[in-house]
């Protein structure tokens, strides 16, 4: 495509900011609008598979990825209370050399703010703050973004990459409510200074139980600890990252299960307690118009269970750029993206819903026999790591 064609992208997101990166690398003129009146990122840890690291390498980011990530042995599936490893995927050394790049834990505010540095070294003028989206108008020949406080800025192409709650989504497929899934995830990070000497292993440890499941692992360089605790909630709650909720709720959600756990929530940062409702979304057939589409978690939000929610958004960005500069039509471009994105990341959504069943069976019997059919090892390395955003054949 004419690399004069402006691209205008709403959300300074890991996915807006991955596919900034991208284009501009490639010689194109690029806006990122963004309603916050700073940059940053809220939110814990990240994980981050082969799949998506070779976007970030792509565009110049090994050596900030490496200073700022863990890179861990394996996912161990324990049963809640006695710790006995159920299933075990093997990562580190291994998943690099079959996949070709490593697998990363990072802080969400960490790859943020990298990739936002990386923006502003290409373009200096890439990103604009304080800049609400509140629609889109469209023609023949271009898209306006309509922005809150007036402003229209026109541009070829439109890309929403503005979130769960985007606008640009609600315009392109109407407006729907989200289902809650009747779960709710409890997150804090613990310094690993405030937990026992050589506490745990560089692993990513998910414990299984009735009803609930947590997740823990490292980040930065191993200095904090990363948990996520999921399960059944009666209540909706706020769709939200930064709502509070009481320690003593954590502390008693999680009763009766093993002594690790109870060692990480009684080292956690009592008024630093966050909780949030899971909701779902049902996959759609339909991201676009002639001249916007939609990325990352507008396109297909996706409950936690795979850890690939930003994996999606990064590579959406990576395949949009690549569908971008082969197409001289635009509508042609936008859908050759979504037809090669649907599938993959519906897969990745169903999928994420599954999982939450198999991480909250009762008994040991159970989850054995879950883990023997599902090989969780195996699909994924057979399709989600292997996948390669910048060198697959586009269809």
């Amino acid at each position: 495509m004419n690399k004069s064609k402006k691209i205008i992208i709403s959300g300074a997101g890991i996915g807006g900011l991955t596919a900034a990166a991208c284009l501009i690398q490639e010689g194109y003129q690029v806006r990122v609008y963004e309603k916050a009146s700073e940059l940053g990122e809220i939110g814990a840890g990240i994980q981050t598979s082969a799949n998506a690291v070779k976007v970030l390498h792509h565009i110049g980011l090994a050596e900030q990825l490496a200073e700022v990530s863990v890179k861990p042995k394996a996912f161990e599936f324990r049963l809640f209370d006695t710790g006995e490893v159920m299933h075990k995927v093997p990562l580190a050394d291994k998943h690099e050399t079959q996949h070709g790049a490593p697998y990363y834990h990072i802080h969400r505010s960490d790859i943020h703010r990298i990739l936002a540095d990386k923006v502003l070294e290409l373009d200096p003028n890439a990103i604009v703050l304080n800049s609400k989206a509140v629609g889109f108008d469209e023609d023949a020949n271009t898209v306006t973004l309509k922005l809150s406080d007036g402003r229209r800025i026109d541009g070829d192409i439109l890309i929403g990459a503005d979130g769960i709650k985007s606008v640009i989504r609600d315009q392109i497929v109407g407006v729907a409510e989200p289902d809650f899934t009747g779960q709710i995830a409890w997150r804090a990070t613990v310094p690993v200074k405030n937990l026992p000497k050589n506490f745990m292993d560089k692993i990513v440890a998910i414990w299984c139980g009735p009803k609930k499941h947590a997740v823990v692992y490292y980040l930065r360089s191993g200095e904090l600890l990363n948990f996520v605790g999921c399960g059944e909630y009666d209540n909706w709650i706020e769709e939200s990252w930064t709502v509070k909720a009481p320690w003593d709720e954590l502390k008693a959600y999680f009763d009766g299960w093993n002594d690790e756990i109870q060692t990480i929530i009684n080292s956690v940062d009592k008024d630093q307690c966050y909780r949030w409702a899971l909701n779902n979304r049902k996959p759609i057939n339909n991201w676009r118009t002639d001249r916007a589409v939609i990325i990352g978690d507008a396109a297909h939000p996706t409950l936690p269970y795979m850890a690939s929610g930003a994996a999606m958004a990064i590579e959406d960005g990576a395949i949009l750029m690549r569908c971008i500069k082969g197409n001289e039509n635009i509508s042609e471009a936008l859908d050759m993206f979504q037809r090669n994105r649907l599938k993959r990341t519906a897969r990745i959504v169903n999928g994420s819903t599954e999982l939450g069943d198999l991480y909250h069976l009762t008994t040991k019997a159970e989850f054995e026999d879950g883990f023997e059919r599902r090989n969780i090892a195996k699909e994924r390395n057979e399709w989600l790591y292997s996948y390669d955003p910048m060198n697959v054949v586009l269809v």
